[in-house]
């Protein structure tokens, strides 16, 4: 599997992961996700790939408005995925997807677990 790396250029994070990755001599497949967001099937690939549920991956910085009818409980899992098929800014990043398993790059570190 080529490495995969959900990205978005402006953020710092995501920009010092793939700049780790190419000095490591890789060059992922790099999905700019709020260009071409994943399907809601794709979504729960990478989630089982992570061995984790959506609000592992919800990204609440900056996203108040998108999450203000957040019910008490919070939403569920089915109901999380749908908000961030529909809004792919509330997907934290970077993701980084290669053959030994999928990590969400926070801290930057964590894409030497799977590569």
């Amino acid at each position: 599997m080529t490495p995969t790396l959900w990205h978005n250029p402006k953020c710092s994070t995501s920009r010092k992961v793939l700049d780790a990755l190419r000095e490591r001599g890789l060059e992922p497949v790099v999905v700019e996700y709020l260009k071409t967001p994943p399907d809601r099937a794709t979504l729960q690939t990478v989630l089982a790939e992570m061995g984790a549920g959506p609000v592992a991956i919800l990204r609440r910085k900056g996203n108040d408005a998108l999450l203000a009818d957040e019910p008490a409980g919070g939403y569920s899992d089915a109901a999380l995925i749908d908000r961030m098929v529909q809004h792919p800014v509330l997907i934290e990043r970077p993701i980084l997807r290669t053959a030994k398993g999928t990590v969400l790059c926070r801290p930057v570190e964590r894409w030497q677990e799977v590569v």
